[in-house]
C-alpha cells in the first residue's frame, strides 16, 4: 500500500513578478504583507474574519479580478496589484466612497488619523472627478461618551463584525438595500439605547470619522497624526527593509 503524499504547507507564487512564499492557508493580502508588500484595503481588520466588501483591495488572480483579503494563496499563481487598470478600478472605488457621503477633511476629528483620507493622498486623489451626491445624513450625539456621524460612513462593516466577534455585544448592524444601506444600532433606534461602552473594540475598529469618542477630537496636532509624515502602508513596506538591514549588520 503506498503512503498518502501530503501537501506542503509552503507555496510560492509571484506578485507583480516578485516570488513569494507563503502557508498554505493564507490569504493573498497575508501573504503579501509578511513579503512587505503593501495592498491597499478598508473593510479589512486584522483580528476579524476576511470580509471583502470594499473592493479596494482588489488585485487579479491569473488574470481574474478578486479580493485580495478573501482569496487564498495557491502554488504557481500570478498575481497583479500594481497595473495601471488596477490602479484605475482602486481610485474609482475610493473617489466613489468619497462622493456617496459627506466628507469635509478640513474640519473632520479623524483627519490625519483617517484611513479613507490616506488612500486618497497615496492614489494622488486631489478631487474627485465625479459628482457629488450630498445625502442627508444624521448625527447621533445620544451616547454620553460616543457619536455615530453617518455623513462619514463607508459601509466596511468594521464596527459591525467587531462589535459581534469581539465585543460580543451586536451594538450595530446594517439595515436596508441599496442606497438605502446604513449602519443602525440595536436594540433601539439611537446609540444611548444600545450596550456599547467607550472602551468597546468596536469604536476603534472605524477607519473613518464615522464612529468618535466624545472630547477627544484634535487632540493630536498636526504633525505627529498617524498620516502626516508617511503614506499609509508604510509601516507593511518598511517592516521588510528593517528586518532586512537588521540582518546585514549582524
Amino acid at each position: 500500500m503506498s503512503e498518502e503524499i501530503l501537501p506542503s504547507s509552503e507555496v510560492t507564487f509571484t506578485i507583480d513578478g516578485v516570488a513569494v512564499k507563503a502557508q498554505s492557508g493564507q490569504t493573498v493580502m497575508e501573504a503579501a504583507q509578511a513579503a512587505g508588500i503593501y495592498i491597499p484595503r478598508l473593510c479589512h481588520k486584522e483580528g476579524l474574519e476576511p470580509y471583502g466588501g470594499c473592493r479596494v483591495c482588489t488585485v487579479t488572480v491569473n488574470g481574474r479580478p478578486a479580493a485580495a483579503c478573501t482569496t487564498p494563496v495557491g502554488d504557481g499563481i500570478t498575481v497583479e496589484s500594481e497595473t495601471d487598470e488596477i490602479r484605475a478600478w482602486r481610485r474609482t472605488v475610493v473617489e466613489m466612497l468619497f462622493v456617496e457621503g459627506n466628507h469635509f477633511c478640513m474640519f473632520c476629528e479623524k483627519s490625519g488619523n483617517c484611513e479613507l483620507q490616506a488612500l486618497g493622498y497615496r492614489m494622488g486623489i486631489a478631487a474627485p472627478r465625479l459628482p457629488y451626491l450630498w445625502p442627508k445624513r444624521p448625527v447621533d450625539a445620544s451616547h454620553p461618551d460616543v457619536l455615530i456621524d453617518h455623513n462619514r460612513c463607508i459601509l466596511c462593516a468594521r464596527c459591525v463584525r467587531t462589535s459581534r466577534d469581539i465585543d460580543g455585544k451586536q451594538a450595530f448592524g446594517f439595515v436596508g438595500r441599496g442606497p438605502e444601506r446604513h449602519v443602525a444600532v440595536n436594540p433601539g433606534s439611537r446609540l444611548c439605547d444600545t450596550r456599547l461602552d467607550v472602551t468597546d473594540e468596536a469604536v476603534e475598529a472605524c477607519p473613518v470619522g464615522a464612529i468618535l469618542r466624545k472630547r477627544r477630537g484634535y487632540q493630536t496636532p498636526i504633525g505627529r497624526r498617524l498620516y502626516d509624515h508617511l503614506p499609509i502602508g508604510s509601516n507593511v513596506e518598511q517592516s521588510v527593509e528593517l528586518t532586512i538591514s537588521q540582518g546585514s549588520s549582524s
